[in-house]
This record gives C-alpha cells, structure tokens and sequence, in this order.
C-alpha cells in the first residue's frame, strides 16, 4: 500500500506549486481516493489543474480546485461618469484619419482619468483607445488601452553585409525565413527555444502567470497572424544619422509581433477586473481601467512588463536563429514596443502613466522604427521628444480598410503584380494584409516631421507572413 502513497515530489512534476495545495492534495487522496492506484490519483490530479473550475462543486475536492481557480480581486465596484466635454488633444495628420477615429478618441478624453492624449497619422478604429491613440493618466493603467497583444514590438537587425545579397541570395534568404519562423494563433515552437526570460520569478508571483509559462515557453519565438511578419529588405542608412555606422544600403532584417498568448490572457483577465471595479457608460466600457496602488493594479503592471520582456524575447530567438543559420554578423539592432503604457515625467516633473496603443515611443534622440506594408518603405527614425505628443509617432502606416473591406473589395491578382512591380516574394499572407489596404506611408511619415527625423528607408524585399 505504501507504494501507492503519494509524495511532495510526484506533486511537484505535475505542476503543484504550495505547500499547501500539495498539503492539501496528499490528505484528500489518502482520506477520500485511497482505493485509487498511485497512477490514477496523480492522472485525476493533472485534470483538476488543467480545469479545477470543473471540480468546484466537488465534495472533496472543492478545497484543492480552489487553490487553483484564478482568483479575481473582490473590491468594491466604484460607477464613473464621463465628463462633459473631451480634454484637448492634439491630432496629427487629421485629414488620414476619419471621423469615427477621432470620435473614440473624444471618448478617451472623456474620462475622468484622462490628463492628456495625442492621435497619430496612422490612427484607426480599436478596442477601447483608437490604433494609434496616446492616452495619459495620474495613476491609473487601462488595460485594452495598452491592447490584447502587450509588447507589441518591432525590431530591426542590420547586417555587416551589402544589400546585393539579398537578390544574389534569394533562394537561401526565402528558405530561412520559411523554415526558422513559425506563425498563427496558437503556434507551438517544435523542439522548444530556450531564453533567460523563461526563468524569471515573475512567472511565480501569480496564479495566472504560473499558469501561462508553460503556454510562453511552447510559444517563445515564434509570430502570431494578422499584420505580423518576418521579413529582409534594403536598409539605406541616410548621411547624416544617429546610428554611428557609414551611409549605405545594408541588408536588413525586420520583424514585427508581440508577446502571443501570454499577453492576450494578461490582458483579457486583468480587463474583467476592471470592468467589474470600474463601471462605465455603455460605450466605454472597454476602457475601464485599475488604479496602480490596488492589487489587481500592482498585478496587471508586473505582468504587463514581463510580457513586454517576453515579446522581446521572441524577436531575440527569431532574429538570432536566422543570423546563425545565415553566417550573418549583426551590425546594430532598432527596436521599440508600441503596445505599452510607461511611466514617464512631463516637463513640469510630474509623472505620467503614458498608454501608447499602436504607438512610437519618440522621445529625444530615442531611435524605433515604423513599417510601411508588404510593398512599401518602412522608416527607421529618432525621436524629436514633441510632448504635444506626448513624445510618440506613429507605429505604422495604418489601415484604410478594415479586414473585412479588404476582403471583399480586393483581389489577389491585384496584389501580386504590385509585388512584382516592387519585386517583393511573399511567403504566405493574404488579401487581407494587401497593401492598397493600408494608408500611403509617405503621408504618413511626413505628416509626423515635427515628431521624428528619419535616419533610413527600408524597402521589403522577402516577407514571411500567417496564411
């Protein structure tokens, strides 16, 4: 009988954490499922972990499935109403943006948390904040006005190598891309990629983060669906720039994506929280938000910032596996996140919460990188530190059309000769992600000059995307 005992350490490989619920489990096993074998109780024990919700109302298990159950802070709720008028904000580039927009936007500014707000050139219609919406607060962090994928991020590798490779090389260039990256929604990383961000004890400090690091580490390095992508190209380094490398055409690699299913299950958890302590108007409901100094405050940022890490972990792995199968040496690396909130001082020194949802952090001198689509010219620039802007840019060109409309109103054939005209080769992507679905970049690159300086054009030359 001795042999069908269970122990502290069998617990521990199945993914049990406390004291307490091992505790826990060991007793009820041995009181109520001792006729078990050792197997069957460990088996029934790997069930209640992956959904304890179903063990609830169990008799005897109720105890441990609680220990478990993601536990949503209990606070008093607090009803809000929006103020009378939107606070002022500035808008850049207001004739490529249209009217249903800038209406989010003036519901933003409605809140009796908004301090102050900016609207880039590329902005579109989001959840909550507008694609392309700056939104400042005291002390107080919005969830879906960070965005469902935390971290969002760019990230741009130029290479000690001339850019005539990329045609010289073609073939080999193509094939990296399609074999070390993997995309889509649910994507698991065969062979699994290793990064120190694994490791961090963050992932220990709640229940939700324990529960989504094994999720991140099947997920670290690859791409999720929609608009990210993988891609080389022509790098023209401009005369005079910021970077301390000689003008030229470089080869270069770009990737954009963000912290894959880690972020999306923050950022839904920590949103149904402040929906329920925060009550808004109908209309505003997604832009509830936490107060920093709560607990459920304190725990969205943790986690917040660690899925910021992670989506840097992503482009790391991928950047660093294509460089290692190529034989390439990095030159420098650019990269920026533009689904984040910060905490950042003003001029007056007071220190703001800065949400920047599809947005470019652009304070003085801080070099990021803003793409164009599949076809056209990215921009690599520094930040001129505009605080009318709250020290930001654009994080794109900006959709013109939504999916939808580009699905219905666009051909493929149509996308095909444009990229043979630009003599782009296109791995995977879909109608949808067509460039004629996004605004012109050169619109909206020179509608932001008083934000940015541009340090060099980057020009697409083989781009891997979702089917």
């Amino acid at each position: 009988m001795g042999k069908q005992k269970l122990k502290g350490k069998d617990l521990k490989k199945i993914g049990f954490r406390s004291d307490k619920a091992k505790s826990l489990a060991i007793n009820i096993m041995a009181t109520h499922f001792k006729h078990l074998h050792r197997v069957k109780k460990l088996e029934l024990l790997e069930k209640l972990i992956e959904n304890p919700e179903d063990y609830a109302e169990d008799k005897y298990l109720k105890p441990l499935a609680e220990e478990f159950m993601e536990k949503v802070v209990k606070e008093t709720f607090t009803s809000y109403k929006l103020r009378y008028d939107s606070k002022p904000y500035k808008v850049y580039g207001k004739q490529f943006i249209c009217r249903n927009t800038i209406n989010q936007m003036d519901q933003a500014m409605r809140l009796p948390v908004a301090e102050k707000g900016a609207l880039m050139p590329d902005a579109h219609v989001g959840y909550g904040l507008p694609i392309g919406g700056v939104l400042a607060t005291k002390n107080e962090v919005i969830p879906y006005a960070v965005g469902l994928d935390i971290g969002c991020r760019m990230s741009v590798t130029l290479f000690d190598v001339e850019s005539d490779r990329i045609d010289r090389d073609r073939y080999q260039l193509k094939m990296a891309l399609q074999e070390e990256t993997q995309f889509g929604i649910s994507k698991v990383v065969a062979g699994n990629a290793e990064h120190s961000v694994l490791d961090r004890p963050e992932f220990h400090a709640t229940e939700v983060l324990r529960k989504l690091h094994g999720k991140a580490a099947m997920q670290l390095g690859s791409s999720g669906a929609g608009n990210h992508f993988v891609e080389f190209g022509e790098m023209e380094i401009l005369e005079e720039n910021s970077l301390n490398i000689p003008a030229g055409k470089y080869m270069a690699l770009v990737s954009h994506s963000g912290s894959r299913g880690l972020g999306a299950a923050v950022a839904q958890y920590y949103t149904r929280i402040a929906q329920e302590v925060c009550k808004l108007p109908k209309g505003s409901q997604h832009l509830a938000w936490l107060d920093l100094d709560s607990e459920a405050g304190m725990e969205y940022w943790l986690a917040m910032n660690l899925a910021g890490d992670y989506a840097k972990a992503c482009h790391d792995v991928i950047h660093s596996k294509i460089a290692k199968r190529l034989n390439l040496k990095k030159l420098i690396t650019v990269e920026n996140h533009h689904n984040f909130a910060w905490k950042e001082k003003q001029e007056n020194g007071e220190t703001l919460i800065v949400h920047r949802k599809g947005s470019t952090p652009a304070k003085e001198g801080e070099l990021g990188f803003i793409p164009g689509s599949m076809s056209h010219s990215g921009y690599l620039v520094s930040g001129k530190g505009k605080q009318d802007a709250l020290c930001s840019a654009s994080h794109g060109a900006g959709r013109k059309l939504s999916r939808s409309k580009a699905k219905s109103s666009l051909t493929g054939s149509d996308m095909k000769k444009e990229l043979k005209q630009k003599r782009v080769t296109l791995i995977g992507g879909a109608v949808d992600e067509s460039p004629f679905a996004y605004k012109n970049i050169e619109e909206v690159i020179g509608a932001q000059k008083e934000l940015i300086k541009v340090e060099g054009q980057f020009n697409p030359r083989i781009v891997r995307m979702a089917k």
